[in-house]
């Protein structure tokens, strides 16, 4: 039996190494294709051609792990969503401003096409003064001016 194990054992040693130099063999037929096989050819001169299986030291050395691969794979999708949410973000301000801008220039055509402007005060109507109305319009300036920039660059 200790001389089964040991054939056993050698033979696994040296299966590998003799599958792995398995010759292959180039030759070209009358018609001049060229083949390859595994098998010298019957009629034909061939020769032998030495082929290596693997990666090259250099191709090994740039491929990453799996578990790199995969978290180069999870930071670049945080990034693009990142970049979506700031996009989605200045979107949303974007509209903002536009809407600010929109009733501030509407509300300064209220107040320069009225000379008199009527409010509800404590569940009151009154009348602005006109210095009120200077006030006012001074405010909706300064909201156009900070908020149309964009527009009217446009």
């Amino acid at each position: 039996m200790n001389r089964k194990t040991l054939m056993l054992t050698l033979l696994m040693t040296v299966a590998p190494g003799m599958a792995m130099s398995a010759s292959v063999y180039k030759w070209t037929d009358e018609n001049g294709i060229t083949h390859f096989g595994d098998r010298q050819p019957v009629g034909a001169s061939s020769e032998t051609v030495n082929v290596r299986s693997g990666t090259s030291s250099g191709a090994a050395t740039s491929r990453s792990s799996p578990q790199k691969r995969l978290g180069e794979l999870q930071e670049q999708q945080q990034n693009e969503a990142d970049r979506e949410k700031e996009t989605a973000v200045e979107a949303a301000r974007r509209k903002q401003r536009e809407a600010n801008c929109e009733n501030a220039r509407s509300n300064l055509k209220v107040i320069e096409s009225n000379a008199r402007i009527r409010i509800q005060e404590d569940g009151e109507m009154r009348y602005l003064s006109p210095e009120e109305i200077a006030e006012q319009k001074e405010k909706l300036e300064e909201i156009a001016a900070e908020n149309c920039k964009a527009e009217d660059q446009q």
